[in-house]
């Protein structure tokens, strides 16, 4: 699905934060990226999708190099990015939200409303409600559903268990591993929360001062959770 090699990248010209990345995806996997704060991990799935280009290396998406290419261009090829902090529009309705996730996108309509409803049904029980006024762990819940309601291949999500309620990231991460297996969405999910982690994800990837130091079966981190602090370096 996703490979990247020797991949570098960084915010200002001369100045890389990754530093020779090397990661594979297989189709339908879910794979976590944990690390310290600052050592790249947003800057990662900003370049995987185009709103940071990369100054060295290769991205390739089935195949297909995508590396530098426009975010929306990444976008149509099937690609979608819930950002940290979510990026909803407040003012908005949720419903008008959802209608957000298929613009550009000339051959999608709302055709996959039911079956977001049906994932996540507080979406459509306040459909008309403004999203800004919605509950923390709600908007998450928007914002994931706006990137499904496109028919992503790929779900590139960045912290999203950020200031939410411990049971609402367990609903939601057991909702995404259910939704990935049922339509083989392949999931990287960017956390440095392994209650998370531990349900979503399928294997760990450690990204330490801009380069991937470890990977491991997550099974293997729930059995010896040590390993955890050690590929942190905490």
């Amino acid at each position: 699905m996703l490979e990247i090699k020797g991949v570098r990248s960084g915010y200002a010209r001369g100045a890389d934060v990754l530093k020779g990345i090397d990661l594979k995806v297989a189709p339908g996997e879910r794979l976590a990226i944990m690390g310290r704060n600052g050592m790249g991990k947003t800057l990662l799935a900003k370049t995987i999708m185009g709103l940071v280009k990369p100054s060295a290396g290769e991205i390739r998406l089935e195949g297909e190099p995508i590396a530098g290419m426009p975010a929306h261009r990444i976008s149509n090829l099937g690609v979608a990015y819930v950002p940290q902090g979510r990026e909803i529009f407040g003012d908005f309705t949720i419903l008008e939200n959802l209608r957000m996730g298929v613009i550009g996108k000339p051959n999608l309509g709302l055709e996959g409303l039911e079956k977001i409803y049906d994932w996540f049904p507080i979406l459509r029980e306040r459909q008309t409600q403004r999203a800004g006024t919605m509950s923390g762990g709600q908007m998450q819940q928007l914002a994931i559903a706006r990137a499904l309601i496109g028919r992503p291949k790929l779900l590139l999500l960045d912290e999203p268990s950020e200031g939410i309620q411990p049971n609402i990231v367990h609903e939601i991460a057991e909702k995404l591993s259910t939704i990935s297996a049922t339509e083989g969405l392949t999931v990287i999910v960017i956390e440095q929360n392994f209650e998370m982690v531990e349900i979503l994800a399928e294997r760990v990837a450690f990204l330490e001062n801009g380069r991937i130091t470890g990977e491991s079966p997550t099974a293997r981190l729930i059995a010896e959770p040590e390993l955890i602090t050690q590929n942190m370096g905490l």
